[in-house]
């Protein structure tokens, strides 16, 4: 019992350093203007959205300048739809005129984030 009640609380921890989904509508309408955005496309229940989660939580974290965004595809299923995701996690980087400039499938390092914040001049 004591073991299960450890593991809740762990598992509590780890969801609060994670970044919170954002409504597709909102990211959608915020695309475009001027800034690039990085969306990262997934689930609350796949384990590696959840690691992605994290990564992107201490990213935003240290820049809160930086559109970062989580869109949960499991909750919004017509989104995986137009954007043609057919794996998660995927991320993308929209330009400042809202064009696609990156898709990725899978998981990226901090280094990989990095470089990609770097490239598409996050700020």
């Amino acid at each position: 019992m004591k073991t299960l009640f450890l593991l809740l609380i762990s598992l509590t921890l780890l969801q609060a350093n994670t970044l919170k989904e954002t409504k597709y509508a909102y990211v959608k309408s915020s695309i475009g203007q001027g800034k690039p955005h990085f969306v990262e496309f997934g689930s609350d229940s796949c384990h590696s959205c959840q690691i992605m989660g994290q990564t992107l939580y201490q990213f935003k974290a240290k820049n809160p300048s930086y559109n970062i965004e989580f869109v949960n595809v499991k909750k919004e299923r017509h989104v995986a739809q137009e954007l043609k995701i057919r794996m998660i996690p995927t991320q993308m980087i929209f330009d400042g005129e809202g064009n696609i400039v990156f898709k990725n499938v899978g998981l990226l390092t901090t280094q990989q984030l990095e470089d990609l914040f770097k490239k598409y001049n996050f700020k």
